[in-house]
C-alpha cells in the first residue's frame, strides 16, 4: 500500500534585498520543496521586463528536484540600468507549474521624469489660492455627543471652499478640564471616493482631524458622481477640473485649523493613502503652513509615466474622453500636468515620509520615486517590496513616533 504523500510541491522566492532595491547586481533565490514520493523534472525559468512590459532578460535552466527532498536556485543579473524591473519567475515540473510574480529597484534614487514641470505651474496655483482666499469661509463646529467616546470629544465641522463650495468632516478632541490646552494636528485626507469618519484614537494630546473633499461623503452636494466618474469631472477645463478644488479644500481646511484657538498652529501633519497621499503632497507644496506630510502610495505621480503601465485611472480617463467629440487624450495630458504629483514635489520643504509596495498597481515604484526624489526638504521613504497598494504596520509605527518626535509629544 502507497504512503499518500504530504502536500504539494511548493515555492518561494527571494529577493535578495529587504526592500528590493540594489545599487548593484540584483539577486534571487527560488527554492522548491518536492515532499511528493517522485522526482520532479522539467525546468525553471525567469522572464524580466521593464516599467513598460518590454523584456529584459530571460533565463531557463532544466531542473530535477528528487522525490522528498527540497533544492534552491541561485539567479545574478547584472548591468541593468536604472529604474524599476517586473520579475516573473515560472516553474513547469513533473506535477506543479505556476508563477511567482515581484518588482525590484535599481538605484531608484537616481530616476528623473522625462516630463517637464509646466513653466507657469505656480502661478496657476496662486491663482487657485488667490480665489479661495475671497471666499468667506463660514467655519461652523457642531458637537457631536452621540458620537463620542470615553476619552474623546467628536465634531462636525464644515466650511466654505472654492466655488463657494461646502465641505465638510470631523473633528475629534481629547477630553480636557483645561481649557487653555492647544492640541497638535493631525490632518486626515481621504482617499479616493472614501467617506472619511471621525477618527477617534487614544492620543490624549493630539487633535484629529479628518476631511470630506468636495465630491466625497459628507461633501458630496453638487459633485455627486460614480465612482469611476470622479477622476475625469471637467477634465477638459484645468481651472474648473475637480482635482483644483480638492486640493483647495484641503488648503481651506488648513485655515479652520489656524481659526480654532485650542489648535497648535504650528504642528500640522498632513496624512493620507492613495488619493489622501497625493493630497498630502499637494497641501505641503501649496501651503507652508503645514509642518510634517506623510504620502502613503500617492497617486497621479509623473501621470505620463502612468500611459500604457496601469489601467486605472487612465482606464476611466480614457472612458470620459471618448465621450467627448473636441476633446482629445493630449489636450487631457497638457491639463493633468498641473495636478501631477511629480510636479507638487519640487516645492514640499517640510520634513515627509512616504510608503511605497512594489507591486502596487495603482501608483508604479518607478512614478513613485520620480516624485520622492524631487522633494527637496528632509525625506525618508519605506518601501514594502511584497505589497501592492497598501502600507504595513511599521509604516504607521515610523509615522506616529516621527509626528511625536518633531511635534515634542512626549
Amino acid at each position: 500500500m502507497k504512503t499518500k504523500p504530504e502536500g504539494d510541491v511548493s515555492t518561494e522566492l527571494k529577493i535578495r534585498d529587504n526592500e528590493g532595491i540594489f545599487n548593484g547586481p540584483a539577486s534571487f533565490t527560488f527554492s522548491v520543496k518536492n515532499p511528493l514520493a517522485n522526482d520532479q523534472k522539467g525546468k525553471i525559468s525567469y522572464l524580466l521586463t521593464d516599467e513598460n512590459g518590454d523584456k529584459v532578460r530571460a533565463k531557463t535552466i532544466t531542473v530535477k528536484i528528487g522525490k522528498n527532498s527540497s533544492a534552491s536556485y541561485n539567479f545574478i543579473i547584472t548591468s541593468l540600468k536604472t529604474g524599476f524591473y517586473k520579475l516573473n519567475l515560472m516553474i513547469n515540473v513533473s506535477d506543479y507549474d505556476d508563477t511567482t510574480r515581484r518588482v525590484f529597484g535599481i538605484r531608484p534614487k537616481e530616476i528623473q521624469s522625462d516630463h517637464p514641470k509646466p513653466a507657469d505651474f505656480d502661478q496657476f496655483w496662486q491663482k487657485a489660492k488667490d480665489e479661495l482666499a475671497k471666499v468667506k469661509p463660514d467655519f461652523k463646529v457642531t458637537p457631536m455627543p452621540k458620537m463620542n467616546t470615553e476619552n474623546r470629544d467628536v465634531y462636525e465641522i464644515q466650511m466654505r471652499s472654492l466655488g463657494n463650495y461646502m465641505i465638510r468632516g470631523y473633528m475629534t478632541l481629547p477630553k480636557t478640564k483645561n481649557k487653555k490646552r492647544k492640541f497638535s494636528v493631525l490632518l486626515g485626507l481621504p482617499g479616493y471616493q472614501v467617506d472619511l469618519e471621525p477618527m477617534v484614537g487614544l492620543d490624549d494630546d493630539l487633535a484629529i482631524i479628518t476631511l470630506n473633499t468636495r465630491g466625497q461623503g459628507t461633501s458630496r452636494g453638487e459633485i455627486d458622481t460614480r465612482r469611476d466618474e470622479f477622476i475625469s469631472y471637467h477634465i477638459e477645463n484645468k481651472e474648473k477640473y475637480v482635482m483644483r478644488g480638492v486640493i483647495m479644500d484641503c488648503i481651506r481646511c488648513v485655515d479652520f485649523i489656524y481659526s480654532q484657538p485650542n489648535l497648535q498652529h504650528d504642528n500640522i501633519l498632513a496624512t493620507g493613502g492613495s488619493m489622501g497621499g497625493y493630497l498630502a503632497l499637494a497641501v505641503a507644496s501649496l501651503d507652508k503652513r503645514v509642518n510634517l506630510c506623510s504620502a502613503q502610495n500617492p497617486i497621479l505621480c509623473d501621470v505620463r509615466g502612468l500611459m500604457g503601465e496601469v489601467d486605472w485611472p487612465i482606464s476611466s480617463i480614457k472612458k470620459y474622453v471618448a465621450t467627448q467629440p473636441c476633446l482629445t487624450m493630449n489636450k487631457v495630458l497638457d491639463n493633468l500636468d498641473y495636478f501631477d504629483g511629480k510636479n507638487f514635489a519640487s516645492n514640499v520643504t517640510c520634513p515627509t515620509i512616504m510608503g511605497i509596495g512594489l507591486l502596487d498597481p495603482f501608483a508604479p515604484p518607478n512614478n513613485e520615486f520620480a516624485t520622492y526624489n524631487l522633494i527637496p526638504g528632509k525625506k525618508r521613504i519605506m518601501v514594502f517590496k511584497d505589497l501592492g497598494h497598501e502600507i504595513s504596520e511599521k509604516y504607521k509605527e515610523l509615522e506616529g513616533r516621527w509626528m511625536r518626535d518633531a511635534f515634542a509629544l512626549f
